[in-house]
């Protein structure tokens, strides 16, 4: 045998290798189970997004070709947004018919020194002689440069805090409830709305010429529940003698501090010419001053003395 195919037939035979076509871009893989979209998606990573075909406009559009893809809902959009201006333009000029907002911001124009100011004249008038308001251009100045001034701060925070102090007094006597607690308020603020409506009824009937709003007057008798919460406090602390000791004191300050300030303003004509003018409307208008300032001290004490026990 020859030795050449000895040594063939002692030699396993290789398996013949086949060499296997490069695979196109467009063909895919028999055996591959998905198409591979990652070439597809880097081709196409920096081409700009044509726009859906569902009606809705591609991001850079203008606005006259967002307009015209959905002209429906943007004219519904303007109509909106001009109802809505319209709607702020008409609130903004019939406000001031029925709240006066411009004039609210003059009484709480008070800062800290004002207020402690304001205090202390309200629990000692006595030794203020200035009673005066300023002027400067025929318009108040602000309360804070002026402590003769009305404003609405104390007493606003003076009634808030007189409806928590009748709350205190009433839970350590075992009688609080939210419905008394609401009557007392409302009882209050009754109170107050049949004050200003009378002494407004009081100065058309005697015709006063003054320049004493209705503002000003919330102001004035709203300073009367700093003394009602000081005569609440010390009767809790003190009991009945504590409460007519310091109510008693405040009654008399804030009479005092009503006659200096309203006959200003409704004496005005007497007060500007420095002497007192004799006659049947100056009079009247002096009685309309002193009965004023005397319902102070009953409504003080008709408001408080149920709270003390």
């Amino acid at each position: 045998m020859h030795p050449a195919g000895l040594a063939a037939a002692g030699t396993p035979r290789q398996p013949s290798k086949r060499r296997i076509p490069v695979s196109q871009p467009g063909m895919a893989d028999p055996h591959q189970l998905f198409d591979d979209t990652s070439s597809a998606q880097s081709r196409g990573y920096g081409a700009q997004r044509a726009p859906s075909g569902l009606g809705y406009p591609a991001a850079s559009a203008s606005p006259q070709a967002t307009f015209l893809a959905d002209p429906v809902s943007n004219m519904a959009m303007a109509y909106g947004s001009s109802l809505a201006a319209q709607g702020k333009e008409l609130v903004d000029k019939n406000i001031d018919r029925f709240i006066p907002v411009t004039k609210l911001k003059y009484y709480f124009a008070v800062d800290t020194m004002y207020v402690g100011k304001k205090l202390g004249l309200l629990f000692f008038p006595y030794l203020h002689q200035d009673w005066e308001v300023q002027y400067q251009q025929d318009t108040p100045v602000a309360p804070r440069f002026d402590v003769n001034a009305p404003d609405l701060y104390i007493p606003a925070m003076a009634f808030i805090t007189y409806v928590l102090v009748a709350g205190l007094a009433l839970g350590t006597q075992d009688r609080f409830s939210p419905d008394l607690l609401g009557l007392q308020a409302s009882s209050a603020l009754a109170w107050l709305t049949l004050e200003v409506l009378a002494i407004l009824l009081s100065l058309y009937l005697v015709t006063v010429n003054t320049d004493l709003t209705t503002i000003d007057l919330v102001a004035f008798l709203g300073y009367k529940y700093v003394g009602m919460i000081g005569g609440v406090l010390m009767g809790l602390l003190f009991g009945k003698i504590g409460y007519y000791v310091v109510l008693g004191w405040c009654c008399v300050s804030i009479f005092v501090f009503m006659i200096r300030t309203l006959r200003l303003k409704i004496l005005a004509e007497a007060a500007a010419e420095g002497v007192p003018v004799r006659g049947a409307r100056n009079q009247l208008r002096m009685y309309l001053t002193m009965a004023v300032a005397a319902a102070q001290p009953l409504l003080m004490y008709w408001l408080t003395f149920h709270l003390v026990r």
